[in-house]
């Protein structure tokens, strides 16, 4: 495997950034233009060019062997170029024609927080199709504009506030609430159909710092009333989306639960590890119907050659329907194998992981990974005990093997222990394939090491991924867990929740105690 590099990446006169390529600089022009693009989320076309030495300027770039460890490439946008496009033709009016010219075009740009879609990975906007997302829960909240006559009496209100410091009376208050909570419930579904308490918390104190005349008195923080309030409406929002058939809310339904299951918090298939895309609608002018006769010609394309667009185009249009078959049916994984044998490849793991949470996996976990590894190891150092011997013997491994991989692999298995997890829990050795197979049936969830080091992820009894080396084989095994739904092993509960919070960054917020004084010790 080639070593990791760093390239400085110049996006803008403004814009500087830096991308680690774990596995090295690609070998080819087209791959490092596919991992700049989903790195750093750019939507519109683009060259690459790179600084020469000899000439200190900047040339296209043709050839990466052109590139080395901590060279600058710049980004150059296309200006000229229109985005691409697909057209339906059909028979149109001059009417038809003039009202098509008059729409105004959307303008791409590079957003750090926003997903975007591409012809490999669809992730489509929720214009295109409402329930389809494509960015995680903000860091901080935007709270949306009113109606006109809402934002004028809020405005005035806000002035009174900072000459008097007088709230909103409550007689002029119930009037707007329709109004302010609908609008607000609206905006919270753009990120996910059951936010948390603490989400609700956020929005809450967001609004009521955007709009100070609206704090409450009494209340500790000024906006626990509201927090209150969109709790219900939320509850509300959600019913009438039942009604309109929204798949992720009706599934909740309980007229399609089992009887046993009839009661309304009892089995509530809902995102539980920051899922942004749990269970979306199907693409619009798409059916189940359509879309089952797409899989079984995603089943003839797997087995041509040098097929991977096309198959990959076909795995994101058929989404909706593998998140529906996989939350709403729970198949085993051997079933889900048959019917989807593309999802079990390395890239359409990513894939699916990025269309399920927005996020780059491989990227995002290794090099989370490796920025946190020396505080790690500083910070295991410390532990005593049993498990300070355990971390020491898993230290010196080191002495005979010093390479990247291996020093992710020690950091990950120093994590577990310093965890108060064992690591026999997750990775298993073997001598051979042979004796593999013979113990595969007892394996719940694993990762086995085969002699050399080489890594196989193995899930229910079944190899999902075989060949990888072991921190891939981590970061892999979150995107196996996310794209098939499955549940954190509970004696690796907190080494999975600190994958997921720390490495990947998904609801980091709201943790554990013990992953929640590691991210302290080591951020």
């Amino acid at each position: 495997m080639s070593k990791p590099a760093q390239l400085r990446v110049i996006l803008a006169d403004h814009d500087v950034r830096k991308v680690v390529l774990p596995s090295g600089i690609p070998e080819t022009v087209d791959d490092l233009h596919s991992v700049i693009r989903d790195t750093f989320y750019i939507a519109r076309d683009f060259s690459l060019h790179y600084k020469d030495v000899d000439f200190d300027e900047f040339f296209t770039l043709y050839s990466t062997t052109d590139l080395k460890d901590k060279d600058t490439i710049k980004v150059v946008f296309l200006q000229d170029q229109e985005p691409a496009i697909t057209l339906n033709l059909t028979d149109v009016t001059n009417t038809d024609v003039t009202n098509m010219t008059d729409q105004p075009c959307e303008e791409h740009y590079v957003d750090d927080t926003a997903s975007v879609s591409t012809d490999d990975t669809l992730i489509l906007s929720s214009e295109d199709s409402p329930g389809h997302r494509s960015k995680r829960w903000p860091a901080q909240f935007s709270i949306p504009s009113f109606s006109g006559l809402t934002e004028i009496q809020i405005q005035s209100a806000n002035e009174r506030f900072k000459k008097y410091g007088t709230l909103l009376t409550t007689k002029d208050l119930i009037p707007l609430l329709p109004d302010i909570l609908g609008k607000l419930a609206e905006a919270i579904y753009e990120y996910t159909a059951y936010p948390s308490s603490l989400q609700i918390g956020e929005v809450a104190e967001a609004l009521t710092q955007k709009h100070p005349c609206l704090k409450e008195p009494g209340s500790f923080n000024g906006s626990y009333g509201w927090a209150q309030r969109l709790k219900y409406k939320m509850n509300n929002f959600r019913s009438k989306l039942r009604g309109l058939g929204c798949p992720e809310v009706k599934v909740n339904s309980l007229k399609r639960k089992q009887t046993y299951d009839q009661y309304p918090a009892k089995n509530l298939k809902k995102p539980k590890k920051a899922e942004v895309n749990y269970l979306p609608p199907h693409v619009q002018g798409e059916s189940t119907a359509s879309l089952e006769k797409e899989r079984v010609e995603l089943l003839s394309e797997m087995m041509k050659r040098d097929n991977s667009k096309v198959v990959a185009q076909k795995m994101a249009k058929t989404f909706s329907l593998r998140r529906e078959e996989i939350v709403k049916e729970v198949p085993a994984i051997s079933d889900c194998m048959k019917r989807w044998p593309a999802l079990f490849t390395e890239a359409q793991i990513s894939e699916e992981f990025k269309r399920i949470t927005t996020v780059s996996l491989e990227s995002t976990f290794l090099a989370k990974l490796d920025q946190c590894t020396p505080k790690l190891m500083a910070l295991t150092q410390s532990k005593g005990g049993a498990a300070g011997l355990k971390i020491r013997h898993i230290k010196d491994m080191l002495l005979e093997d010093n390479t990247v991989e291996r020093r992710r692999e020690i950091a990950i298995r120093c994590l577990i222990v310093y965890l108060g997890e064992k690591e026999e829990d997750l990775f298993k050795q073997y001598r051979d394939v042979e004796e593999l197979d013979a113990d595969l049936a007892m394996q719940v969830m694993k990762i086995a090491i085969i002699g050399d080091g080489r890594a196989t992820i193995v899930v229910e009894g079944t190899k999902i991924l075989q060949g990888i080396d072991v921190a891939r084989s981590c970061a892999l095994l979150m995107g196996v867990i996310y794209a098939l739904n499955l549940s954190y092993p509970k004696q690796l509960k907190f080494t999975f929740e600190a994958f997921q919070k720390l490495c990947l960054e998904l609801d980091g917020q709201k943790a554990s105690s013990k992953v929640m004084n590691l991210k302290y010790g080591i951020f």
